[in-house]
This record gives C-alpha cells, sequence and structure tokens, in this order.
C-alpha cells in the first residue's frame, strides 16, 4: 500500500531531528577543527575542546537545577547514563559508607535501570521497588518506608516513558536526603519538553535524540560533593568518569536542539498540552471503547504530548499494523520492549488488568505535530477499533 503521507506520532520513541541541530553538525563538519581530538594539546585540539566545553555549558543552562559544566559527562545515550549512574552511584556511596548496601528504584523505571537489578545484586547490592499507585506516580510516604541507613542509592525517572505521567522528583529527593542516600532521575522522556526542578537532585540523565538532536549522544550530570565510580577504563577523559574520545559533533547538535527547546518551552508546552487534551476528549469519549491509562487531564503533573490509551477489545500488536498501514506510526509503549508478548511492567505495577494493558497506545509528539494530523489519527483510530471489534 502506497501512502500520501506518513504520520510519525511516536515522539517518545525518537523524534525528528530539528533543523538546529542539523545546522550544527553542518557548521562542525565545515569547521577547522572538524575531527580533530578534543583531548590533544595542539592548535585543533584546543578549539574542538573550547567548543565542547561550550556545548558543555549551554546543556547546563538548558538543563537548570544549578548543575556546574564540569559535573556534565557525555555518554551514547540514556541507556548508557542510566547504567552508568545505578553502578557508578550505587558503588560510590557503598565505598564512602560499607553500611548503604541497598539500592530503591521505582517499579515503572526504564529497562535501563530495571535490568540493572541483577548484576547489583550480584555485587551485594539489595534491591527494593518502589510501587506506584493507580496514578502512576510514586509517592513519597510510600518511598519513606524503603530508605534508611542501609540505603545507597534511589532512583525515580522523572517523567514516566509509556504513561507521560510526571513524578514528584523534588518530594521523592528530599524523602531520600533524610535516608542520608543519594538521589538519581532518568530525565529523558522529560528534559526539554516541561521545565525541571532538579534544586535536590544529585544526578540526572538525559538523551539528545528524544529532543531532536543526533542518536547516539546523552549526559549524565552528578553533583561534585557525590561520589561516582567509572564502569570504563582506559583515559582520564570526562573526569575519568567515561574515558574515550568525545563526539563533539554529537555534542553541539545535541546543545543546539536543547537550547532550541529550552528557548520556546512555555509555547510549545501550552500548544502540545492543548492538541493532546482534544485527542483524549475524541478518543475516549462515550461509546468508543477507549479508556485513558492515568486520567486525561494534561497538566503539570503529565508530559504534554504523551497520550497513553488503553483499548481492552483489541491487542496493541492490531492496532498498531492496521495503523501503520493507514499512515500513522505509534507504539504500546517503550520501543526498547516492542515485539515482548507480556503486558508492559509499568502497566502492570500500576495495577491495570492484564486484558487491558495487552491493549495499550502510547501516541506521543512534540510542538512540531499540527492538530489536522492528530484528527486524522483519531478517525483512523475510532475506524480501527470499530471495524475489528465489530469481526470478532
Amino acid at each position: 500500500m502506497t501512502l500520501a503521507k506518513t504520520v510519525y506520532l511516536d515522539y517518545a520513541a525518537s523524534a525528528p531531528a530539528r533543523e538546529s541541530s542539523l545546522a550544527a553538525e553542518r557548521a562542525y563538519a565545515a569547521s577547522d577543527y572538524a575531527g580533530a581530538n578534543p583531548n590533544s594539546l595542539h592548535g585543533m585540539g584546543r578549539l574542538a575542546a573550547r567548543a565542547l566545553d561550550q556545548a558543555r555549558a549551554d546543556l547546563v543552562r538548558c538543563l537548570g537545577g544549578r548543575f556546574r559544566p564540569a559535573e556534565v559527562t557525555f555518554t551514547s545515550g540514556g541507556t548508557e547514563s542510566n547504567n552508568l549512574s545505578l553502578f557508578g552511584l550505587a558503588e560510590g556511596a557503598r565505598e564512602r559508607d560499607r553500611r548503604r548496601t541497598k539500592v530503591v528504584v521505582s517499579a515503572i523505571e526504564h529497562d535501563s535501570v530495571l535490568d540493572v537489578a541483577a548484576p547489583l545484586r550480584a555485587s551485594g547490592f539489595e534491591i527494593e521497588l518502589a510501587r506506584p499507585g493507580r496514578d502512576g506516580k510514586v509517592a513519597p510516604e510510600a518511598l519513606a518506608e524503603l530508605v534508611g541507613p542501609d540505603t545507597a542509592l534511589v532512583s525515580v525517572m522523572y517523567a514516566n516513558n509509556e504513561t507521560g505521567v510526571v513524578q514528584p522528583v523534588a518530594d521523592l529527593a528530599r524523602v531520600t536526603h533524610g535516608a542520608g542516600a543519594v538521589f538519581h532521575t532518568d530525565a529523558v522522556q522529560a528534559f526539554g519538553r516541561i521545565p525541571l526542578d532538579l534544586s535536590d537532585v544529585d544526578a540526572v540523565s538525559c538523551a539528545a535524540h528524544k529532543i531532536g538532536g543526533p542518536v547516539g549522544i546523552g549526559l549524565l550530570a552528578v553533583r561534585g560533593r557525590v561520589n561516582i565510580r567509572p564502569r570504563q577504563f582506559g583515559g582520564g577523559q570526562e573526569l575519568g568518569r567515561r574515558p574515550g574520545t568525545q563526539d563533539v559533533r554529537g555534542a553541539l547538535a545535541f546543545a543546539a536542539a536543547a537550547k532550541e527547546c529550552a528557548s520556546g518551552l512555555e509555547a510549545s508546552r501550552a500548544a502540545t498540552a492543548t492538541r493532546a487534551r482534544a485527542l483524549y476528549a475524541r478518543l475516549c469519549a462515550e461509546g468508543t471503547g477507549i479508556k485513558p491509562t492515568a486520567g486525561t487531564e494534561v497538566g503539570d503533573d503529565r508530559l504534554p504530548g504523551m497520550v497513553s490509551l488503553l483499548v481492552p477489545s483489541l491487542d496493541s500488536e492490531t492496532m498498531i499494523l492496521a495503523l501503520d498501514d493507514a499512515g500513522f506510526e505509534v507504539s504500546a509503549g517503550s520501543a526498547c520492549s516492542s515485539g515482548s508478548l507480556d503486558p508492559s511492567h509499568v502497566l502492570s505495577a500500576m495495577g491495570i488488568p492484564r486484558q487491558e494493558a495487552l491493549g495499550s497506545l502510547r501516541v506521543s509528539f512534540d510542538e512540531r505535530v499540527g492538530s489536522d494530523d492528530l484528527d486524522a489519527f483519531a478517525g483512523a483510530l475510532l475506524r480501527i477499533v470499530s471495524t475489528r471489534s465489530a469481526n470478532r
């Protein structure tokens, strides 16, 4: 089937490249220092190092939370940032205080956090899961029951990658600090989409491709007062936290995308939230058989451009393939878990019944997607649900 137009609505998996980011890559390629090693002492190396420092400073300004440029470590993306934070911060805390052998993570984390549990256990750590309520949020009171003088690290994501629910990160960080532990948040989905309150956060992960930057570069910002152990060895780059020659091109393109997002954040957030509300209202109207995963109100506790739905009468794969044929690209949840026949661990942790969770859809977009495309998508989904449900 040949489609006149494909509407991409899977920005939470990876957002289309922004022109500002592509322009930064082209400017780098045309520069005198393109390809130079920023760790070299000669002139070209120093130019590359200055460009890398500028990218670091730009990203810190976009990140907020009073982080310093020197506290930013460039990585290959969100997964590496999360892996490094879990291993490095847990081991760093235990190195300072041998009693601290517990790591607490929420049950709705991305796999790049949850899958670190097994190797951490093998290293002598106890793992505790903080479970959310039906609203998708981890309550500070629930976390307080899990942390104590034996806790090394707590990691709770800023906004969930399947439901878009924003966590009470500042409150969770204060509970963590009350127990003397370190607090990390995976802000891969939230950075560039909503204002971040990181004033009480010790470490934060971000990825460029979620905001229209290049695939293959991310960052982990860690307060200078916090001890973190490296997971890779072989050089002194990035203060020894992540050795290896840095990707200057990627860092500049990441910073360019972040600056564009930051400069128009208030307007883009408002426009995107308005479109999400309209989409929820149409799709979840009485008689459609479609339900919101965690409520339809798009406010401060929800990413503005993520619409999370449950279609109990159909399975996710059937809907995704039918929508793809109709020219609309969406997902069931995390792209890193696609192909699994099991319901989402996020929805299961929220207490959503298996049969409903198997019919989940995630629609994600930013200010670059207009109302006309979203209206067309809604019409296509409603037709698919009506037709397929009638034929069951």
